[in-house]
């Protein structure tokens, strides 16, 4: 996406040779020629250098404490020219929010450069250290350019499943190492008009043409997947999913790292602002989540994987298969009085499911046989297992298919706890 420059000037002749001096395939630059479009301007697209002339009908000092005063997610460069070349005009200027001062008339290729300066210091302070990328105030600024723009764009938000996890089992370096890997495949894949920010660690908005983004979710979602399983160890692979470490997380599966790719195309124009736009992505992407893989929903029908849209489990609802009736009655009791619905009845075709089931696996491991089938249904991807046992046997396990491996006998205490873990999971 384009830089904005806002030029406030109300000579026509001037105003049109510097915007031809900077405008390029990567500087936009708009003209206003009185304070009133000049203020419109500056609240709409929010440029990100303002150059503005002493020929409006404000003085500089006044306009430069004016936009001072308003309010943006990335404060805007303010460039003043002027026809003084006084050291106290100059002064006053630049106490007043100015953070350039310019005398004219001006040599046009000492006024290019000193923009351009002011741009790459601009885009250069909003970068993520680890990525490089625009960093979440030049992504929400970038969107707001989108909503407020006529041109028809397609939007991305690209969300790196399971990443704490692979983390907390391969070390933080290794975590970004697979992050820099996605931004430089993604990077690869984007033509010189498109936009890929950041919002945090693990989502990132890309803005592209309308006809080249379901190819580029194709495309990043098969490649993402193809070059992530030499990120983990030789036993996780064979495993199909990572062992979590330490004592607090010893007994829990997870899933490997994936990408879910939700997007908007050019369906966007009735939302108000950028937060609602934002969470029309999240919801859009939400869609995209299947038991394994990388995946991606583009706001519409058609999904990546025929019968891939399911519904959220219910969260608070929880299921226990426990045939000691005196331990059942007691799990029972202390989650309901956590505030958990508890049921006791499973019913596989139902479309909405348990956010979590506790389940025995029974000393004939019947209850292993459950899990595998529960897990090839659509309806149940957002439900959590948890498989309490004698079996001290933690792959046979979680090769089930199983969340979490708990061997009897265990406290109650230990339990509610990783209740507690997976509903604020499933809540996120």
């Amino acid at each position: 996406m384009l830089s904005t420059v806002l030029i406030i000037d109300k000579r026509k002749e001037l105003s049109v040779k510097y915007k031809k001096s900077l405008e390029n395939s990567e500087t936009d630059v708009v003209i206003t020629h009185n304070l009133k479009d000049g203020i419109r301007e500056i609240q709409t697209q929010e440029p990100d250098i303002i150059i503005v002339s002493d020929s409006i009908e404000e003085s500089l000092i006044s306009f430069c404490e004016k936009i001072r005063g308003l309010t943006y997610n990335t404060r805007p460069i303010i460039v003043a020219l002027s026809k003084s070349a006084e050291a106290e005009d100059r002064i006053l200027t630049l106490e007043s929010g100015a953070d350039d001062f310019i005398s004219e008339p001006v040599n046009i290729e000492e006024f290019k450069t000193r923009i351009r300066a002011h741009l790459r210091r601009d885009i250069e302070t909003n970068l993520d250290n680890k990525t490089l990328l625009p960093n979440k105030k030049i992504v929400y600024k970038t969107l707001k350019r989108v909503l407020g723009s006529e041109n028809h764009y397609a939007i991305l938000l690209v969300s790196v499943e399971n990443l704490l996890n692979y983390k907390s089992v391969y070390s933080d370096v290794a975590g970004d190492k697979l992050i820099q890997t996605f931004v430089a495949i993604t990077k690869s894949s984007l033509v010189s008009d498109d936009f890929i920010g950041q919002l945090d660690d693990t989502h990132f908005i890309i803005v592209t043409n309308i006809y080249s983004a379901e190819k580029l979710a194709t495309f990043l979602t098969f490649a993402f997947d193809t070059v992530a399983p030499k990120f983990y160890s030789e036993s996780d692979s064979k495993r199909g999913y990572m062992l979590l470490k330490g004592d607090r997380l010893a007994g829990m599966r997870a899933d490997f790292v994936s990408i879910m790719i939700g997007g908007i195309i050019d369906d966007y124009k009735y939302l108000k602002d950028v937060d609602a736009l934002l969470e029309k992505l999240y919801s859009v992407k939400n869609l995209a989540k299947i038991p394994s893989g990388s995946n991606y929903v583009i706001d519409r029908a058609r999904i990546s994987g025929e019968n891939s849209v399911v519904e959220n489990s219910s969260g608070n609802c929880i299921c226990i298969r426990e045939p000691d009736e005196a331990l059942s009655l007691l799990l029972r009791t202390t989650l309901e009085l956590q505030g958990y619905d508890v049921v006791e009845k499973l019913e596989p075709e139902a479309s909405i499911q348990p956010g979590i089931i506790i389940m025995d696996s029974g000393d004939d491991l019947s209850g292993l046989s459950i899990c595998k089938e529960l897990k090839k249904r659509l309806n149940f991807v957002n439900t959590k297992i948890i498989m309490t046992t004698t079996i001290h046997d933690k792959a046979v396990i979680l090769d089930s298919g199983a969340d979490l491996y708990l061997p009897k006998p265990y406290e109650i205490s230990d339990l509610i706890r990783w209740v507690e873990y997976f509903h604020k999971q499933s809540n996120r």
